[in-house]
């Protein structure tokens, strides 16, 4: 029997045991996601993402990956760059939140394929990316060195990973950072989604994921190279950058 814990938010749960409160979470908020996030950043999620677009410098014919990819705000502009030549997989965990994302593509005339997975345990075969992207979906994974081994495994030689992910904010913002993140976000999805629980944990699960440094240390130990990452918003968010050769 397996009685390992890890964290969810700051509570320590049994680690067969996270996977689903997750999908609780985003099950709960699918729906309102993209609202809410527009609310919480003031719009500056768009930015980021935009930023993660640019770096990313997809070229017509490639293969891309979104992992934990949610309502496909990166797969929808993947899939206007890589052309009929090229493909793009939208991927989750969450079925509300994969249909969400589906919706969104086709509503655009994009016939992405998608596919309901684990990032843990990839349903594709070595060397076959060009480019994986994970964008604010790692630090809800139970075993995180898993998935990046597994997002380096099927990267071709040469490809590249990019994690967006919440980080460390520069120091002389935390304070006004935690009343921000611990009083007005639950606030906020209690008004908008009806859930403040969730964005409670999304606070506190910020709080767990490793910082900057450490996270750039994690790509390194699950064999990508040329590891650099980018601070967004005084550090608040991070762009890591690696490539497998």
């Amino acid at each position: 029997m397996n009685d390992k814990t890890t964290h969810f938010g700051f509570e320590q749960v049994p680690e067969s045991e996270k996977a689903r409160r997750v999908r609780g979470v985003f099950s709960s908020v699918a729906q309102k996601y993209d609202v809410m996030n527009d609310l919480m950043s003031g719009g500056m999620h768009r930015l980021w993402k935009a930023f993660t677009i640019q770096i990313a410098n997809v070229r017509r014919g490639e293969r891309v990956l979104d992992v934990a990819g949610g309502t496909a705000d990166l797969s929808r502009a993947f899939a206007r760059q890589v052309g009929e030549a090229g493909q793009v997989w939208l991927t989750d965990i969450n079925p509300e939140m994969l249909a969400v994302g589906r919706d969104r593509l086709l509503d655009q005339g994009n016939i992405t394929p998608v596919a309901l997975c684990d990032a843990e345990k990839l349903p594709f075969p070595d060397n076959h990316f060009d480019l994986v992207t994970v964008a604010f979906g790692l630090r809800n994974m139970t075993h995180k060195d898993v998935a990046l081994a597994e997002m380096r495994r099927v990267l071709r030689p040469g490809g590249r990973l990019l994690v967006l992910e919440f980080s460390q904010i520069w120091k002389p913002l935390a304070k006004a950072y935690d009343v921000y993140s611990f009083k007005v976000l639950p606030w906020l999805g209690q008004k908008v989604a009806n859930d403040a629980d969730s964005y409670r944990y999304l606070a506190e699960s910020i709080r767990m994921h490793p910082d900057q440094g450490t996270l750039a240390g994690m790509l390194r130990e699950a064999g990508l190279e040329r590891v650099e990452y980018f601070n967004l918003a005084a550090g608040a968010v991070a762009l890591h950058r690696g490539y497998k050769f």
